[in-house]
């Protein structure tokens, strides 16, 4: 009888045995089960945002800086020195434009009598050139602008709202700066162009750019 109960104790406890086993192992795969999910969770169930490759990058060049290239004048100076002579016909009509139209303006806005005088020397020389121009390019095949190139759009701008001195003194400081750049412009042409016909343009119409700039220096002190 000892031994018959001893033996059913014995059954129990491999039978509890079995039994705490399979719960273990029911909990291991339950508890896989659920890292996997989780795993799942953080990816094909709800993705995670790929990293923007242009995120905090400054774009390159002008645009990075805020600075609009086609318009800042030192960046226009800084093609002076490798300028083709068709780039270069159509950046001189386009100055001559410049002079004209701000040339209009001050013989009818400018104050003093002496930047009026200067105003409507601007408008004739630089109507003549503009026919002197024309002349060179079409030969060449090159088409001029009909309108300002922005560079010379937005030293044009400068004058906007202006009235009374203060339009005096900003016609000046535009005419000293379109001139400097018309004098560099030319100076590089007047010695390095590839057609012949465009280096006698540069070289004849220099002098007379040179000495506007004395002029437009001197007056726009006077002016100041």
């Amino acid at each position: 009888m000892k031994t018959l109960s001893h033996f059913l104790v014995v059954c129990l406890l491999l039978i509890g045995t079995a039994c705490s086993s399979t719960k273990t192992g029911a909990n291991a795969d339950g508890t896989a089960e659920s890292a996997a999910m989780g795993a799942r969770t953080g990816t094909d169930m709800n993705p995670t945002p790929a990293p923007d490759a242009n995120a905090g990058v400054a774009p390159s060049g002008a645009a990075g800086t805020g600075t609009d290239a086609s318009t800042d004048v030192t960046a226009f100076m800084a093609t002076f020195a490798t300028m083709q002579d068709p780039v270069f016909l159509m950046n001189a009509a386009s100055s001559n434009m410049l002079e004209v139209r701000a040339g209009q303006m001050a013989a009818q806005k400018a104050t003093r009598p002496d930047v009026r005088k200067f105003a409507q020397m601007m408008v004739s020389h630089h109507s003549s050139s503009t026919q002197e121009v024309k002349a060179v390019a079409m030969p060449l095949g090159v088409k001029m602008p009909q309108t300002m190139l922005p560079v010379h759009q937005a030293l044009a701008d400068q004058l906007m709202n202006k009235s009374g001195k203060n339009f005096d003194e900003a016609y000046m400081d535009l005419m000293e700066t379109a001139h400097k750049l018309d004098v560099a412009m030319f100076e590089v042409k007047s010695k390095a162009a590839e057609n012949p016909s465009v280096q006698t343009f540069a070289a004849n119409n220099l002098p007379v750019l040179q000495s506007h700039l004395t002029m437009a220096s001197e007056l726009e002190k006077r002016a100041d």
